[in-house]
């Protein structure tokens, strides 16, 4: 799958990726700037706590004196309460940036998702699109806010140590030191393995997630198939890797750790021999020993987190990967800048500039296909005039829900043109097309809330007195004022709390109080009882007055009032008319009907 596929990036930093994301760090870079100087301060304090403590032991301990002592103390407890200071500014500064560029980044990505073409939702699973959204940009605001500003305490401490070493004495820094280029050869060489390990953690992860997405939606079907003891071991065969793949990050990362613990503690002892031989021969003081033990002590902190640092963004890259990957994901249908700037788009439409639609549509010489490279329609010539019914039948794989995707620029044509009152619909923007738009699917989907919030999905701006007349057109009233809370009913997640048929006369409601210019309706009957088929009949009969449409039938008893049926097969019209012209021709749909109705009348008199 290509969400799989995502998952393999590079396996080292990529600097030159890290400057280009910057970008959305920009907005933030005074905060950046003063978060640095809070850091880099208080690296500087932490380095000169032991000075100060090395200082403390040769002026007053070894020389059995307390003079001076109250103005050491002075500057001693000065610097602690400085040092207190600046960890709140960092602290809340730094949760402050986490929050904003985590905000800002799922705002854009979130623009983006608006904005994308259906191909692009046809191989992503919702678990992925999720992972993207939640824990790889919560991953990727947290190394940017805490771990660049974590490097900035490191680096600036690290140099001050070695600074302050030298000055003290610099033969015994240099023996001191002499762990670091071991230790930075062991970095590089578990910073890879690391990466490595921790990159296929996440890639299942995400795995994982889709698959809890895809159980806990398909609950209905697993329970009416008895999976769930399938289900159960393949989720099972799932976190097993995961546990696998975690234990193994884990391992390579405590093998790290102790090392580096280890060449700390050798640091330490070369410190003590020497420094303990120069104090024995007087050519070092009390104070400047205990100073470097503190130091090369202290010294291995910073290290130890930078190389933390470097393993967190060696796994946020991976993160950011998949989180730009969708940014940066081309749009396959888009508004060119002429009309946009004409026009406006999805997020700055210029209503005032919009041509009406009066509702003749031509498909002019369409050719389609998937980018499977399948063919579903060449050379398609259809005309349409305003406020016609336009009934598509045909078998599964017929091509009938294509033209309705290309009708509504859900996709667009590999070749030829759609015109709009004469005027190719490319030329618009596709806003000023979906907001003309009526489109009501066999599976309606309903969000979370009440019964009034899933019709004023189609209008915002709506008044009570507009979704009540929305409703009554549509013969959905009188069954939600029989509901214990009417229109202030709950419909539970995706209207489970509601019949199929009530969920569908909601979604007409929905779509009639935009008032559209152009309906489609998809199998919109298929799903339901006849007797709420009936209902529905004598709504779409009224609903569609006036307005071009296109009706995909599986009940063909609802198209019997269209102004034109389409007998469509391969992509080809094989047949064109009313129901009384096609049914006086005895061919195909002449056949489809006549058993479809057989059946019917057959399951009415078993009943």
């Amino acid at each position: 799958m290509d969400e799989m596929k995502e998952e393999i990036v590079n396996e080292k930093i990529n600097f030159s990726f890290w400057k280009n994301f910057l970008i959305y760090a920009k907005p933030y870079k005074k905060s950046f700037i003063f978060l640095a100087i809070v850091n880099a301060g208080v690296g500087i304090i932490d380095a000169l706590f032991p000075l100060l403590n090395g200082k403390a032991i040769d002026d007053f301990v070894v020389n059995g004196t307390t003079a001076g002592l109250g103005k050491f103390a002075t500057i001693y407890i000065s610097l602690v309460l400085i040092q207190v200071v600046n960890v709140w500014f960092f602290i809340t500064t730094a949760g402050k940036i986490e929050a904003n560029i985590a905000y800002d980044i799922r705002k854009i990505a979130f623009e983006k998702l608006q904005v994308l073409s259906l191909s692009y939702y046809d191989n992503k699973a919702v678990g992925w699109l999720m992972a993207r959204m939640t824990s790889d940009i919560n991953r990727l605001s947290e190394t940017i806010s805490w771990g660049l500003i974590d490097f900035v305490w490191g680096f600036t401490m690290m140099i001050c140590i070695v600074v302050i070493m030298f000055s003290l004495n610099v033969k015994l820094a240099l023996i001191t030191l002499a762990v670091i280029p071991p230790l930075a050869i062991i970095s590089v060489y578990f910073q890879e393995k690391i990466l490595v390990a921790y990159r296929k953690v996440r890639a299942i992860n995400s795995r994982i997630t889709g698959a809890f997405n895809e159980d806990i939606s398909g609950a209905k079907t697993t329970k009416t198939l008895v999976r769930e003891d399938e289900n159960l071991q393949e989720f099972t065969k799932l976190t097993s890797e995961m546990k696998e793949s975690s234990v193994k990050a884990v391992t390579i990362s405590s093998i790290y750790l102790p090392i580096v613990l280890l060449l700390g503690s050798i640091g330490t002892a070369l410190a003590l021999n020497f420094g303990g031989k120069g104090v024995a021969l007087n050519i070092i003081s009390y104070g400047v020993l205990v100073s470097f033990i503190n130091y090369t002590i202290q010294f291995f902190e910073p290290v130890r987190q930078m190389a933390a640092i470097f393993a967190e963004l060696q796994s946020a890259q991976a993160s950011a990967e998949r989180v730009f990957s969708l940014i940066n994901e081309d749009l396959e249908i888009e508004d060119n800048i002429k009309v946009t700037n004409k026009y406006g788009d999805f997020f700055n439409p210029k209503r005032e500039a919009w041509p009406e639609i009066k509702g003749e549509i031509e498909f002019k010489n369409v050719s389609f296909s998937y980018n499977t490279g399948e063919e579903i329609l060449n050379d398609f010539n259809l005309h349409v005039k305003p406020g016609e019914t336009i009934a598509l039948v045909g078998e599964t794989g017929s091509g009938k829900s294509t033209i309705v995707n290309l009708l509504c620029r859900f996709y667009e044509p590999t070749e030829g043109e759609i015109l709009f009152d004469g005027v190719d619909y490319r030329e618009r923007p596709q806003i000023w097309l979906h907001e003309n738009l009526g489109y009501v699917l066999q599976s309606p989907h309903l969000f979370s809330g009440t019964i009034k919030d899933n019709i004023m999905y189609g209008d915002l701006n709506a008044s009570e007195l507009d979704i009540i007349r929305a409703s009554k057109l549509v013969n959905a009233h009188d069954f939600i004022m029989e509901l214990d809370k009417e229109y202030d009913t709950e419909v539970g997640e995706g209207g489970n709390l509601l019949s199929t048929g009530q969920k569908q006369l909601i979604s007409f409601a929905r779509a009639v109080l935009r008032n559209p210019k152009i309906f489609v309706l998809d199998e919109a009957t298929s799903s339901i009882d006849t007797e709420t088929e009936k209902i529905i009949q004598d709504t779409i009969q009224k609903v569609l007055k006036g307005r071009t449409s296109f009706i995909i039938a599986h009940r063909l008893s609802t198209i019997v009032n269209a102004d034109r049926i389409l007998v469509i097969k391969k992509g080809k019209v094989i047949e064109s008319g009313n129901h009384r012209e096609l049914m006086s021709k005895k061919g195909y749909y002449y056949r489809l009907y006549t058993n479809q109705f057989v059946e019917e009348q057959s399951k009415v008199i078993l009943n």
